[in-house]
Formats: C-alpha cells, structure tokens, sequence
C-alpha cells in the first residue's frame, strides 16, 4: 500500500514538473500574448478539473448518525414485532431474562431463543453515540450497517458505533436500530 501511494506521488510530481516546464517553454517561445493567455487559462481548467475529479469527486462520504431512539426487533420479512425506546439510558444488556438474570432488552420469547445467551451483547450511549459490544456469547453478534448489504461479525470485547438504519443479529435474530 506504502509503495502505491509513492509510486502515486512520484507519477504526480513528475506531471507537476513536465507540466511547469511545457508552460515556460510556451510562454517563453511563442510570441503571441493571445496564446499566452489562451494556454495559461487552458492550464487552469486543467487543474481545476484534475483537482476536482481526484480530490473532491472520490472522497467518501463519512456517515453522520443521528440519535437512536428505539431498538425493534423485526421478522424475517422485516416486519415489527417489538420495541425498546432507549431515548435517555447509557447501558442496555441484550440477553434473555433468568432467575437470577436481568436484562434491558429481553429476547427470550424470539424465534431463535435458544440460540441466545443470557447475556449475550450491550449497548452502551457515550456523547450521544452508540456503540454495540459481544458480551463473549455463544453464538456471536452481527451487524449490517444501513450503507452496506453485508453483515458483518463483530469482535468480542470491542465496540461498534450504531445508528439508525443498522441491524444487529444476536444470533439469529434481527434488530433494528431507529
């Protein structure tokens, strides 16, 4: 990757530098100010579009997350089954509820219940941001993020900014973030 961007670099220098040479030799050598004028605004327009389709063009767009308000969980078609409004928390353990065991948003009545455990993934708020965490389950933590059509495992321990749009698969099962 370091070699590419050199390489990269070197090929624009060396265009910079052929570049200011040509227009020196043009300007210099040929006697019409008309041409003079001509070649310097073409150069210009040159630059301009370069600039324009390597710098500005291609830049990705960095999402901007709005406030998450609700976690639902949805069916296979995406349709609504159940929602979590989490407006003003700071922590929400995802799991299913237990004797001894208490969870924020319990899963224990899904589809693929058995498939989650107990305490399975939390959602934790900081600076109004939303970050998703394995809690070293089972079966795993997934989320597809709404700009992309692949979900993607997450690691244990490490956490993953949400936002609306995004879905979390706690094993199998699917929740929105909105």
């Amino acid at each position: 990757m370091k070699s590419e961007r050199t390489a990269g670099l070197w090929c624009i220098d060396i265009g910079i530098a052929l570049i200011s040479l040509s227009t020196l030799v043009y300007i210099f050598v040929i006697p019409s100010i008309l041409l003079k004028i001509v070649a310097i605004l073409a150069m210009v327009v040159a630059f301009g579009w370069y600039a324009y389709h390597h710098f500005f063009k291609n830049q990705t767009d960095v999402p901007v997350y709005q406030e998450v308000r609700e976690i639902i969980l949805i069916d296979e078609f995406g349709e609504r089954i159940k929602g979590w409004d989490i407006v003003g928390e700071t922590s929400m353990l995802i799991g299913k509820n237990t004797r001894h065991n208490k969870v924020d948003i319990d899963l224990s009545g899904s589809d693929y219940a058995s498939l989650i455990s107990s305490q399975h993934a939390v959602l934790n708020c900081v600076n109004g941001e939303w970050y998703v965490e394995d809690a070293d389950s089972s079966n795993g933590t997934g989320i597809r993020s709404a700009a992309q059509n692949k979900s993607n495992k997450i690691e244990i321990g490490r956490p993953y900014q949400i936002g609306p749009g995004d879905v979390l698969y706690i094993a199998n099962t699917r929740l929105l973030v909105n």
